[in-house]
């Protein structure tokens, strides 16, 4: 049957961010929705999923050559990509491809949080980079960053069974707990961009999607709270200075420069430099925010319910493994 929704295709809807784009524009009823997949990946569970909810696959890779990106971008209203960190430099020729045949907004793959500085991390400096890109092209576009996600923001309990590594950076604690930052509930981002790319206010601007604002400090006394383990889990806590944070830095991009593409050598680097950018230079909040000129979805569509931290914890702490997103990879 025909129809007047306009006909999205999300990049990367395989990974997390993008599965929660996919499930928004679902929910929302308002989008025809669409995936380029790989070829390779055409049968992974997620896939079956979308393709069962409705979503149509298109098989494709953003690395192939321009003719056949502009195939695989015909009839396309608006896309959205949400493309594994490995790749997201190499989005412009589908970008450029998007603009020759007509799409009509493009949302590059930001998804994180706000910040202006370059040298500051390696792959902002890569998004920065594309941002260029997109708006020298000419194509309408809209930048979406989200803040942190709430998933990643409180310590694991105890109990979780995830590798240690990863409990001793979820228990990372830094300068004191001081530090403010903007947070979102992943599973919640596609219900804010369904709104963001068919609203003309947000064509060229950049948008913050959050739904909370607190203190490390306060994100982890919930944790002891909340997740019953209490002094016991506030023993576990890492504390960690800005010094602290240099010296990972400087041991990760040690790793990176061995092979920016490799997953586990890239993400020390990466992720060091997130936290020093949140918590010692204080980016990722909303005056930032508003100070770089990001639009505020809160002020937005303040119709759409915004978790805090609190409730979403007491979700957190019930789950049978709450590190299931950290351990992802």
């Amino acid at each position: 049957m025909p129809t007047n929704k306009p006909l999205v295709l999300v990049l990367g809807a395989t990974g997390v961010t993008g599965q929660s784009i996919v499930d928004g524009l679902l929910k929302s009823g308002n989008f025809r929705v669409e995936t380029l997949i790989r070829s390779q990946s055409v049968t992974k569970p997620a896939v079956e999923r979308m393709r069962t909810s409705g979503v149509e696959i298109r098989v494709g890779d953003i690395t192939e050559d321009y003719e056949k990106l502009k195939e695989h971008l015909q009839g396309v209203d608006i896309l959205i990509s949400a493309v594994d960190a490995r790749v997201v430099g190499q989005q412009r020729e589908i970008f450029r491809a998007a603009k020759e045949v007509g799409v009509q907004r493009i949302v590059p793959c930001d998804w994180a949080t706000p910040g202006d500085k370059r040298g500051v991390r390696v792959l902002t400096d890569v998004k920065f980079d594309i941002r260029e890109y997109v708006k020298e092209l000419g194509v309408a576009y809209t930048i979406i960053d989200v803040g942190f996600w709430m998933q990643f923001f409180l310590p694991l309990p105890l109990r979780s069974t995830v590798p240690p590594e990863l409990k001793a950076i979820s228990w990372s604690f830094y300068g004191g707990g001081e530090s403010k930052n903007l947070l979102t509930n992943l599973h919640h981002i596609g219900i804010w961009v369904a709104r963001i790319i068919t609203d003309p206010r947000t064509i060229n601007k950049s948008v913050i999607i959050w739904e909370d604002e607190v203190l490390q400090k306060d994100a982890h006394e919930l944790g002891a709270r909340l997740s019953g383990d209490g002094d016991a889990l506030r023993a576990k806590r890492i504390e960690l200075s800005e010094d602290d944070m240099k010296k990972q830095i400087a041991d990760g991009q040690v790793l990176y420069d061995k092979d920016p593409m490799d997953f586990k050598l890239s993400t020390p680097l990466i992720w060091a430099q997130y936290m020093y950018s949140m918590h010692f230079l204080h980016e990722n909040t909303l005056e930032n925010a508003e100070r770089l000129g990001y639009l505020d979805a809160r002020k937005l569509y303040p119709d759409i319910p915004a978790q805090s931290l609190e409730e979403y914890a007491k979700e957190f702490y019930g789950l049978p493994e709450p590190g299931v997103v950290f351990a992802r990879e």
